[in-house]
């Protein structure tokens, strides 16, 4: 059987090829899942997905009608997906319920330390030989706060690198992670935890009661010279709000690897169009902020256990099986 595997990036798609090789032909394909590509899926019984497909009605039903039984996403977030719809289909949907947890983590801290000692606009100066000072200073992490919303493994391993700084650790979730209140993790209210922090990290999923966990009033609560990291989903952070507060001249930095509209941009080569999004364009003029295009999951580490549970999930439908990875399990068509 031939799987086909839409959104593969150059760098992804050895480990692809290489890890189905021993066992179905895989045809990779670099354009993403949407309506107007769907059909190509047409006679795969299944295929695999990136975050950034468009999973909704429409895209389900063309699928369906091609042929298509199984979607193996190959991410860990599923907001993109319609899954009532893929369940009356008699779809099959499965993710990656977890990946190395550090490669989030990890870079959640690198945006962190990039905006904190301006390493962009210091890179970007002496690149032209202008090796000032002036405009560069940032601050010790050591003694500060840091407020970690969300914390499963990958708010847990971000926790760990900041009890490494020698932080003061605060956090907010719907569970007390025993791991956390170890390394001396005070879990308080949102409210409390935006008032006292001088960097927030978000790790928490999206869903519809975390859209825009981050609006205007809690954009507000925040410091004037916090720290604002989101290495999770786009949608957990109001953006035309933030612009407001940027505007204002608030916060000693923004990193964001989402945005909350990146469906249609990120993982493309957009550098020779017109910029239609004027709030994406607006949010990365502003000299305290980096946007990175999805990319804090990206190591070879977790690229390769994606690819290795997406390998297992396409097995697990073909011999019958059920894991914790599958979100839709497999039903007659009504």
């Amino acid at each position: 059987m031939e799987i086909l595997a839409f959104g593969v990036q150059a760098d992804e798609r050895p480990l692809i090829e290489r890890a189905f090789a021993p066992h179905h032909a895989i045809r990779c394909v670099d354009v993403f899942l949407t309506e107007d590509t769907a059909p190509i899926a047409a006679g795969h019984e299944a295929i695999s997905t990136s975050v950034n497909a468009s999973l909704d009605a429409g895209v389900l039903r063309i699928l369906a009608a091609g042929g298509t039984r199984m979607i193996a996403q190959r991410s860990t977030g599923f907001n993109n997906i319609d899954l009532e719809v893929a369940e009356r289909l008699g779809l099959t949907v499965a993710r990656v319920s977890s990946y190395s947890p550090y490669s989030v983590a990890e870079f959640a801290w690198t945006l962190a330390m990039a905006v904190n000692r301006r390493i962009v606009r210091a890179g970007n100066r002496t690149r032209d030989f202008d090796f000032r000072l002036d405009g560069l200073m940032g601050r010790d992490l050591r003694g500060r706060t840091v407020g970690v919303l969300g914390t499963g493994k990958i708010g847990e391993a971000f926790t760990r690198i900041g009890h490494g700084f020698g932080m003061r650790l605060l956090g907010w979730d719907v569970a007390e992670n025993p791991a956390c209140v170890q390394l001396g993790m005070e879990y308080v209210d949102k409210e409390r935890l935006l008032a006292e922090s001088d960097l927030v990290s978000l790790h928490v999923p999206l869903l519809p009661a975390t859209r825009h966990l981050i609006d205007a009033d809690a954009l507000r609560a925040m410091k004037d010279d916090a720290i604002l990291v989101n290495s999770s989903r786009g949608g957990l952070v109001d953006t035309e709000a933030l612009v407001a507060e940027l505007r204002k001249g608030r916060f000693t930095g923004v990193g964001l690897d989402v945005y909350e509209a990146e469906a249609g941009l990120f993982f493309l080569d957009k550098s020779l169009h017109a910029v239609e999004d004027d709030t994406l364009a607006r949010l990365v003029t502003f000299p305290n902020v980096v946007v990175t295009s999805h990319q804090a999951y990206y190591t070879e580490d977790a690229v390769t256990q994606i690819v290795d549970t997406t390998l297992h999930n396409v097995l697990d439908y073909l011999a019958g099986r059920r894991s914790e990875n599958v979100l839709v399990p497999a039903a007659p068509v009504s």
